[in-house]
């Protein structure tokens, strides 16, 4: 495994599992399969309503605490400073540990500043080794990053080749905030495991689409958290780290980039209503 050091010397795996949309009955399951193939980064949120199952994998391994990255975030409901504390307490109850490797704000919405006050209180406390925020454009990061007191750690967004974020990396970089995808794959979206430049460079290296555009990611700096249920991609995704992807093969690769969002924009009225609509 490769890792990243934070801007507070915390040391993060480049590449973990995620748990978004994995069944509730099904988590503790897959943790532990992806476990046993090696992962040691999981990214779960409250949001998501598996942080339990994640809790119960971590109790049932065999494997010691200060082995894990946990990375967890707090949803829109639960903004603001006295919401965000006991929210922050309640994960730590449901993962079944003692502190949090990284928090992160789900969403830029609602009280997030009151929410990244108490996060920065839990991290004074030593309840959460590193902090950060998910979803946030440049403009809200930069705003961010000028008026607290403990820098954003990560910015997890949308990243993949067909999404490459490049303006806003440039940004996160000058701030000290590492960039984190979240939807490397973009969920299969633009028919995204059939790419054709994908196939063919992964093909070099006896690899598949999948991985040629995790590596991508890896080598332009990316911290990347595939989620999938089924035990041979855990494998096959984590298997990523044997081959680096020639100059030429990462030029390739970033002439992929669309520049826009295979998902939603935060800048759509309707986009907005749905996500501060939605509970946990």
């Amino acid at each position: 495994m490769e890792y990243v050091t934070l801007n507070n010397g915390v040391k993060m795996p480049k590449l973990g599992y995620g748990v978004y949309q994995t069944p509730v009955q099904d988590t503790e399951k897959c943790v532990l399969e992806a476990i046993e193939a090696g992962y040691r980064s999981i990214d779960t949120a409250q949001a998501y309503g598996n942080e339990d199952g994640v809790g119960n994998a971590l109790a049932a391994c065999s494997l010691p605490r200060e082995e894990f990255f946990i990375t967890t975030k707090v949803w829109i409901t639960n903004a603001g400073y006295e919401k965000a504390r006991r929210s922050i307490d309640e994960s730590l109850k449901k993962l079944k540990t003692d502190y949090i490797d990284l928090l992160l704000i789900h969403q830029p919405f609602n009280d997030y500043y009151g929410t990244y006050r108490a996060m920065e209180e839990a991290y004074g406390a030593g309840k959460i080794r590193a902090i950060g925020v998910s979803n946030f454009y440049p403009d809200r990061l930069i705003d961010l990053c000028r008026f607290v007191e403990i820098k954003p750690a990560i910015n997890q967004v949308e990243t993949h080749v067909f999404q490459q974020q490049k303006k806003a990396h440039e940004i996160m970089k000058r701030y000290g905030v590492q960039i984190e995808s979240w939807g490397p794959f973009a969920e299969g979206r633009k028919d995204f495991f059939n790419n054709s430049v994908l196939n063919e460079i992964g093909s070099r290296y006896g690899k598949s689409a999948a991985q040629a555009a995790l590596r991508f990611l890896i080598q332009r700096d990316v911290v990347v958290i595939p989620k999938t249920t089924h035990r041979e991609r855990m494998e096959e995704n984590i298997n990523v780290f044997d081959f680096v992807l020639a100059d030429e093969e990462m030029e390739v690769l970033a002439g992929l980039d669309q520049g826009e969002s295979a998902f939603f924009s935060h800048y759509d009225p309707e986009t907005v209503e749905f996500l501060t609509g939605l509970g946990i």
